[in-house]
């Protein structure tokens, strides 16, 4: 890879890390802190988002008759969400131990905690443990496939790949033979 490309992967990183400090903040100025894993918010914050749940009832009531008739459309895809979860956690418990590869940890994509938050009705809770679940689900999927195609085929494609996965940095420029068979040499030896 050109340095330059590193050079701008390092800037991404850095910038990542200045993310992560700025969220940390935002979690102070929110009065909440962690402990033991766990989110806890200030006696009064509890109570002032309290105040700010709207009850079921005014929570369907407003809802457009499309977003009813709509629901049970999106909760039916919970079917072939946790099918893929079964599917994708089977096949890197059988496949990844044979090939040395990594496994991922599925806790540290499927993050389901804010149907903790007191300002949201049990409806809500439900759509963000749903949301919660698929979008942590198409992460840990994401990184699951990435580690595959890194040990299989780690060969950047010659159009420009719009969000690529993390992994995606390290693979060899499309048409580099040689930086290609000698990579595949260092990744079957791990």
């Amino acid at each position: 890879m050109n340095t330059q490309i590193k050079a701008i992967y390092q800037k991404i990183k850095d910038l990542e890390e200045d993310l992560e400090k700025e969220i940390n903040l935002a979690a102070e100025k929110l009065q909440y802190h962690f402990r033991e894993n766990k989110v806890f918010f200030e006696q009064s914050i509890i109570e002032y988002h309290r105040k700010l749940k709207k009850t079921f009832f005014r929570y369907v009531i407003e809802a457009s008759p499309y977003v009813v008739l709509t629901a049970p459309v999106i909760y039916a895809m919970i079917v072939p969400l946790v099918f893929i979860d079964i599917c994708v956690t089977l096949y890197q418990a059988i496949c990844f131990p044979v090939y040395g590869i990594k496994k991922v940890p599925r806790s540290d994509f499927i993050v389901v905690d804010r149907h903790h938050l007191e300002y949201l009705n049990f409806y809500e809770k439900i759509n963000c443990v749903y949301c919660g679940y698929g979008t942590g689900l198409a992460g840990y999927l994401r990184e699951i496939v990435a580690r595959t195609e890194k040990y299989w085929c780690p060969i950047k494609h010659a159009h420009r790949v719009k969000h690529p996965h993390a992994l995606y940095q390290d693979f060899e420029e499309y048409g580099d033979a040689e930086g290609y068979r000698k990579l595949m040499k260092e990744l079957k030896k791990k």
